[in-house]
């Protein structure tokens, strides 16, 4: 998880994977992801997607692709929020989600149209 860029009332975080392998390897789209609590249950609906066109990222070993994850802050929108303990991210085209400590706080969980979305994958570590 990268650093919050907050803007407006939204909350924009860089979920970022990078290749700790010793090959290059190659990712194409969303990752998935969904938040979770302390006990490892679910909160909340998982990110929808936003439009994007997805482009294929390749990774040599040390290199970073990264996806934004956005949502109105909860205070500013009323939504009814928890806060996580992590982010599980499954990488495109796998099935075994990796687990990142969640910085952010509270997320929306329900209410009003406060959702979280990701962007399509792109290099680097992000904006």
């Amino acid at each position: 998880m990268g650093r919050n860029d907050p803007g407006a009332g939204q909350e924009n975080f860089p979920v970022v994977l990078t290749n700790t392998s010793g090959r290059t390897c190659t990712l194409h789209g969303y990752p998935g992801a969904a938040f979770v609590g302390a006990s490892g249950g679910r909160l909340g609906a998982d990110p929808g997607r936003t439009p994007g066109t997805p482009v294929t990222v390749t990774l040599r070993p040390g290199q970073s692709a990264w996806a934004g994850l956005t949502f109105s802050n909860p205070e500013v929108s009323g939504a009814r929020s928890a806060t996580p303990a992590g982010l599980l991210v499954t990488p495109p085209d796998e099935r075994d989600p990796l687990r990142a400590a969640w910085p952010g706080g509270p997320i929306p969980v329900s209410g009003t149209a406060s959702s979280v979305r990701l962007t399509v994958l792109s290099p680097g570590t992000g904006p």
